[in-house]
């Protein structure tokens, strides 16, 4: 087994790190540590934020410190396990239409399939949500197939809209809201990532699992 690695972060956080490369049991670990954190209701952690190899856990330093927040989560870290508690199942739309996938030729050329290959391996896929970064509701999907995975694109696109569905070396994502990415557009969903519920700001939580379902372009709800 990897060994954990702990950094404090200032005076109130400590950074908990089972690797540097990024695999599934390395996040499935994540997530199961993050689990066991909350469910521990460990004195003065005020918040949890896990990522794809680590996770930060912020604390109020006039309740407690570095040493004492390592010692609780050493006496967790026993108990870990590679899957952590089924998280919920999503299925969302997507359409792969040519016009609204300006990369999926390059991709399919790139692997040496075919567009509707790309699309079937796609769609027939089960991803994991590892991690939110970057920009409000960027849910970084993990479980591409080797077999389509690409590299990102030299040069950013500028303009990426809401709703598309890219994808960079073994990570998926569909985009929350308009941006610039030099990942690889492959398709348009019509999820509405970032949700109007104060208690729920996301449709995932880190854990979740993500299908695709192939749909005509007509039965997207919207296009941006």
């Amino acid at each position: 087994m990897k060994s954990t690695a702990f950094k404090p972060v200032a005076d109130h956080a400590l950074l908990i790190e089972f690797g540097t490369e990024v695999d599934d049991d390395t996040n499935r670990r994540v997530i199961s540590l993050d689990q066991a954190i909350l469910n521990a209701n460990i004195n003065g952690v005020l918040k949890i934020t896990p990522a794809l190899v680590n996770l930060l856990v912020v604390f109020d330093p006039l309740i407690t410190d570095h040493t004492k927040i390592r010692s609780a989560v050493e006496k967790l870290l026993p108990q870990l396990t590679n899957a952590g508690e089924a998280g919920r199942r999503h299925i969302l739309n997507a359409c792969y239409d040519t016009d609204i996938s300006p990369d999926l030729n390059a991709v399919a050329n790139a692997c040496s399939l075919s567009t509707e290959e790309v699309i079937n391996i796609h769609t027939s896929t089960e991803y994991r949500v590892g991690m939110y970064g970057f920009v409000p509701g960027f849910a970084y999907l993990i479980g591409v197939p080797e077999i389509i995975q690409v590299p990102r694109k030299k040069e950013p696109a500028l303009g990426i809209a809401k709703g598309n569905i890219i994808i960079a070396g073994a990570q998926c994502i569909v985009t929350s809201l308009k941006m610039p990415s030099g990942w690889n557009v492959i398709g348009r969903s019509d999820a509405e990532i970032i949700t109007d519920d104060p208690d729920q700001a996301f449709l995932f939580n880190v854990g979740d699992t993500i299908v695709f379902r192939r749909i005509s372009r007509e039965a997207l709800k919207w296009i941006a």
